[in-house]
């Protein structure tokens, strides 16, 4: 079975960030595997020990993104592919990268494709989607639970704190949610192992793409964090009295009434 993965590295949201002129200051700042992504790496290795076949893990970024890529190895991915888009674009989006992944799934037999179900630093949810769509191939978001048998797989979609149970068939991409299963740590073994493991890197015209297909459908107009949080207040008195008061200042400090 031929598994991909598709990964990103984000910003670690742990740590502190940050902004400086509607941009994200990079220098000083962690990098992680979007969270999402690791339970579709923990998932793509558990079906393939499962039925045999082998894990590909894919990227699209700089040359740092390596490490993401060698910490997915590390925990048990089999070939890893990076990217690189550092020298040939400028800008992108969710088209650009759905455009990208498009190219690069052209002729390759894939039988099941994982990603998370959103990134945690934009959160848009498009990316395997849109994939799925340019490919011809169905999609399910948010699952929770995911079995193979034979040519068909069966699916808990997590909707909204429900659960609807979906029956498809291969080749298929999901996107995974939290609570589909725990992600493994890197062991040391598997540290020492991911530095032989086959790491091939991709740029633009390997992929016969070239930047004018790839410009962005949307633009961003600002970055900026979220205002801090004024600290509360407490209501003394009687009860009475503090719900008075406490309607005076919805109405007239808040306005939401």
């Amino acid at each position: 079975m031929n598994i991909y993965v598709l990964l990103k590295k984000t910003f670690d949201t742990e740590e502190k960030i940050a902004v400086s002129n509607g941009h994200i200051e990079e220098d000083g700042a962690e990098f992680i595997i979007n969270p999402y992504d690791e339970y579709a790496v923990e998932e793509a290795i558990k079906q393939r020990d499962e039925h045999g076949g082998e894990v590909t893990v894919v990227t699209i970024g700089d040359e740092d993104s390596e490490k993401q890529l060698r910490t997915a190895l590390a925990m048990g991915a089999d070939k890893a592919v990076l990217i690189n888009t550092e020298d040939d674009l400028e800008e992108g989006d969710q088209f650009t990268t759905a455009k990208i992944l498009e190219a690069f799934f052209d002729g390759k037999d894939a039988d099941l494709i994982l990603a998370g179900n959103v990134a945690i630093d934009e959160a848009s949810g498009q990316v395997g989607p849109r994939l799925a769509e340019r490919l011809g191939i169905p999609y399910v978001t948010t699952i929770t639970s995911l079995t193979i048998d034979g040519e068909k797989i069966f699916l808990d979609k997590d909707v909204e704190g429900d659960v609807e149970k979906v029956e498809a068939s291969l080749p298929i991409l999901v996107t995974c949610q939290q609570g589909l299963n725990e992600p493994r740590y890197p062991s040391l073994p598997g540290i020492m192992k991911a530095k032989k493991k086959p790491l091939e890197e991709l740029e633009i015209d390997d992929l016969d793409l070239d930047e004018d297909d790839l410009a962005p459908k949307t633009k961003t107009l600002d970055i900026f964090l979220p205002a801090e949080k004024e600290a509360g207040r407490v209501l003394e008195g009687d009860i009475g009295d503090q719900v008075k008061e406490l309607v005076s200042l919805l109405k007239n400090e808040a306005k939401v009434l």
